[in-house]
């Protein structure tokens, strides 16, 4: 080893446990993640002192010193999981879905109300959403078992796999929330189509999944009112999402400055479902695309080394993780931009919240254990 090589906190001859990660890890991913953890910080400062002020809170940096200390934690997660291998990421999404099912079914005994939903459990001063940590954990485990079920050894993966889908969808449905329900289920249908069963069966468990989203409309009280005022704007009360387009909107090309958004103050959920309204006004329509860019890099670059594995477990594993988190983006900007119903989905990394930051740093190192370069896993081309 050279001098300069000994001196190299990470050179290629570094055969420690960071060492080889570092060698292995697609280090694009990786920044792209620390750029947007990065920005959702910022952008929580950008947040904090508005939603403060109106929940009459004390402190006007609240929202933004829990979040630096959310992004701490979820950084050292992020990374824990991608030291991971395929095994150990299988043994960890086993022990996270069995816990997270246990808190969603004591949820109704012990669970915090708010807004109508049961979906959360407070611990210490911090409400966990046990939902957020069991959706990667179940994509992984649903691949598992398509995989298992592949090899023809008698293994019933497929019917497996749909058990552990339906008991979580129906706990979704008990609390009840909706927006997880159809997350989970395109990424699970993603992962059915991923593991090659033939499109018949595709079309069939969509057929299904559609018919059971238009039942929500007349199931659910809080599906139809959304619906309701988003057909008609004229008879329903649209005062958060009316805020959030025109806050978008007085952003212009290149925002009114950091700080400077007036519209924050008006917008409830600015710092949550609708901190892209928030990063709109104040960094404006350039910044906007910036980071709806860095999200499709994340996911686009992330579905591509996907399908370039050749081990069928982390193919469908990996590109299911990633197949959710590009859909929860879609869902977030769509509704801050008014493009479908009001939704309480959090943009990833971006938005407020703890279990919400935890859950997506838990997502991305997964995502990012099974694309790392490993011998034989890559397909060659």
């Amino acid at each position: 080893m050279t001098a300069q090589a000994q001196h190299h906190a990470f050179a290629r001859s570094d055969r420690s446990p960071l060492g080889v990660w570092w060698w292995t890890m697609d280090r694009w991913l990786l920044g792209v993640v620390a750029i947007l953890i990065g920005l959702g910080v910022l952008m929580s400062f950008a947040a904090s002192p508005a939603a403060a002020a109106r929940m009459n809170i004390g402190d006007p940096f609240h929202f933004a010193v829990r979040q630096c200390i959310f992004a701490a934690i979820g950084s050292v997660i992020l990374i824990s999981a991608s030291l991971l291998d395929a095994r150990g990421v299988r043994r960890a999404s086993f022990f996270i879905y069995g816990a997270a099912i246990a808190i969603m079914i004591a949820l109704p005994f012990l669970g915090h109300n708010a807004k109508g939903a049961t979906r959360w459990v407070e611990l210490g001063g911090f409400s966990l959403q046990p939902s957020e940590f069991m959706k990667p954990a179940l994509i992984v485990l649903v691949a598992w078992m398509f995989a298992e079920g592949q090899k023809g050894q008698g293994v019933p993966g497929v019917t497996i796999a749909f058990l552990l889908y339906f008991t979580a969808v129906g706990l979704l449905l008990i609390q009840p929330d909706v927006g997880q329900t159809v997350l989970i289920t395109v990424a699970f249908g993603a992962a059915f189509w991923m593991a090659g069963v033939p499109l018949s069966w595709v079309m069939g468990l969509g057929a299904v999944a559609l018919a059971g989203l238009c039942s929500t409309y007349f199931l659910f009280p809080h599906v139809h009112a959304r619906v309701e005022k988003f057909l008609s704007p004229d008879s329903a009360d649209t005062h958060q999402v009316d805020r959030a387009a025109e806050a978008i909107a007085a952003g212009g090309f290149f925002g009114r400055g950091p700080g400077e958004g007036v519209m924050k103050r008006h917008v409830p959920d600015l710092h949550t479902d609708f901190i892209y309204s928030v990063a709109a006004e104040e960094y404006g329509l350039i910044f906007s695309l910036l980071l709806i860019s860095l999200f499709a890099i994340l996911v686009i670059r992330g579905l591509y080394k996907a399908l370039k594995l050749n081990d069928p477990f982390q193919q469908v594993a990996a590109a299911g993780l990633f197949v959710m988190v590009g859909e929860q983006v879609f869902i977030n900007v769509a509704v801050n931009l008014n493009l479908i119903p009001t939704k309480g989905m959090t943009l990833p990394f971006i938005s407020y919240g703890g279990s919400s930051m935890l859950a997506m740093c838990l997502t991305l190192g997964m995502a990012l254990a099974l694309t790392r370069r490993r011998p034989g896993v890559y397909t060659q081309g």
